[in-house]
């Protein structure tokens, strides 16, 4: 008989709670486990404040009692400041724009979470990510959610086929969110009604550069403001305070729009430019990961998205070797950012993945 045991990842959210619930109804064997992540100290809020992480371990304890499910509390504050924040801190100083949360499924949900259920003889990871899993001839396949509004698969491309054979995404075939939160209310869910968290959850005032300050406790020197041409306009408050195609906050009168069209840490420079400087048609990522097929050795036609919300656009890729590729775009995209991913898409599978490392 099939081992039906899976470890919930529990976050203390309506679709993580929602995700146990489905799953107990489909006779799993469920575990319910929320991963504590930081400390308040480590994101610079007082010890004597409750800090958001405690209220959603709280607000997951609850849903695993009401599902009369067993829950754990897995401490993984070193490794989570080790792949996520020090990534986080180090792509700003960089000149890149990084993608925490990417970074937090790869090393964190797929990687120790799964080690630790495999040390437990548990043998899936179910999480409240809208997205599918299917297998097709022996291959494990990603696929957008049903609901296009909610789809997280651009966040999961860094899935492996042997992390894929291991997990659940209960999710996946909810056409409206709506009913996510329709199935908790009937369930009796305290937190049915929890807004979805919009936040980077270790910088819950959204200021990352304040944030990386007082993480780092260094200070970042200013530096010059630069014409696409190389004029100097300006100076700048230091690189962790920019991101490409920023127009705000730049506190630099020009007499016309402005945007930060490039950031050289080399040489602490930020560029300036007008929007139509924003548009470039080639990109080279690195990392990367081929979900619905083996590295290929010949060019290929795909649609690739550069950010979460952005619907794809038609492309061509050239691998450069098994996990590099270049991608050219059939039509210029607007403000293509190092840092960010870049995910392949077929329809609704899931290609593959990886990180802008150059903008060309």
């Amino acid at each position: 008989m099939e081992n039906k045991k899976v470890l919930v990842a529990m976050s203390g959210g309506v679709d993580s709670s929602v995700a146990a619930y489905i799953l107990k109804q489909e006779g799993y064997s469920c575990v319910g486990t929320t991963m504590k992540l930081y400390n308040n100290e480590d994101i610079g809020v007082s010890p004597k404040k409750t800090c958001c992480s405690l209220d959603d371990i709280s607000d997951a304890r609850r849903v695993a009692h009401k599902l009369d499910i067993p829950f754990y509390v897995f401490n993984f504050t070193k490794e989570f400041k080790t792949e996520v924040i020090n990534r986080f801190v180090n792509s700003y100083e960089n000149g890149e724009t990084p993608n925490p949360c990417i970074d937090c499924n790869r090393f964190l949900k797929f990687d120790r979470l799964y080690k630790r259920a495999e040390a437990l003889g548990i043998p899936y990871v179910a999480t409240g990510h809208y997205a599918r899993i299917e297998k097709e001839n022996e291959r494990y396949l990603l696929k957008k959610a049903l609901d296009p509004l909610k789809d997280q698969s651009y966040v999961l491309y860094s899935l492996t086929q042997e992390q894929l054979s291991h997990t659940i995404f209960p999710l996946g075939e909810i056409k409206d969110k709506k009913v996510t939160r329709d199935i908790a209310e009937k369930a009796g869910f305290y937190n049915a009604k929890k807004p979805d968290s919009q936040d980077i959850c270790f910088v819950p005032n959204g200021k990352y550069a304040e944030f990386i300050k007082n993480y780092t406790g260094k200070s970042y020197k200013p530096g010059a403001f630069l014409s696409e041409n190389g004029e100097v306009l300006g100076k700048h408050r230091g690189i962790i305070e920019y991101t490409v195609g920023q127009r705000k906050g730049l506190n630099i009168a020009l007499g016309k729009p402005c945007y930060v069209t490039n950031i050289n840490p080399k040489n602490n420079t930020v560029v300036l430019g007008d929007n139509g400087d924003l548009f470039k048609k080639e990109l080279l990522a690195e990392d990367f990961n081929y979900i619905a097929f083996s590295p290929p050795n010949k060019p290929f036609k795909a649609y690739a998205k550069i950010r979460y919300k952005q619907p794809e656009q038609e492309a061509t890729v050239y691998p450069i070797t098994d996990t590099a590729v270049k991608i050219v775009f059939k039509e210029p995209q607007r403000a293509i950012t190092k840092g960010q991913a870049v995910v392949l898409y077929n329809n609704d599978l899931v290609l593959g993945g990886g990180k802008i490392s150059e903008v060309l």
